[in-house]
């Protein structure tokens, strides 16, 4: 392969990456924990946008499950974020024809 082909190839895989990372960044994913008393909501970028409590969840004799709960829902919806995105981005890397 030569060298100018790959190089115009690289940068139409970094063009690629910086619009998968710009979509992604845009995208929501939710999560809830028990049993749907607590929904957490983040973006791709990682940052978290909303939380949601069933006022049913509000227990003042043990906050701590409820906090047990938001932390789990929050997990969940960043997981959900990390996973999507390491997906999108592996399949752009895995269209790469590097010599090795």
């Amino acid at each position: 392969m030569d060298m100018k082909k790959m190089m115009k190839q690289a940068k139409k895989m970094q063009r690629d990456a910086a619009a998968a990372q710009a979509e992604i960044a845009e995208m929501e994913f939710s999560a809830s924990a028990g049993g749907g008393m607590v929904e957490a909501t983040v973006m791709g970028d990682m940052t978290l946008k909303a939380v949601k409590i069933d006022p049913d969840a509000i227990d003042p004799e043990d906050m701590e499950m409820l906090e047990d709960m938001v932390v789990a829902a929050v997990n969940e919806a960043l997981r959900e974020a990390s996973n999507t995105s390491n997906e999108r981005m592996s399949s752009l890397m895995g269209g790469m024809n590097l010599p090795f």
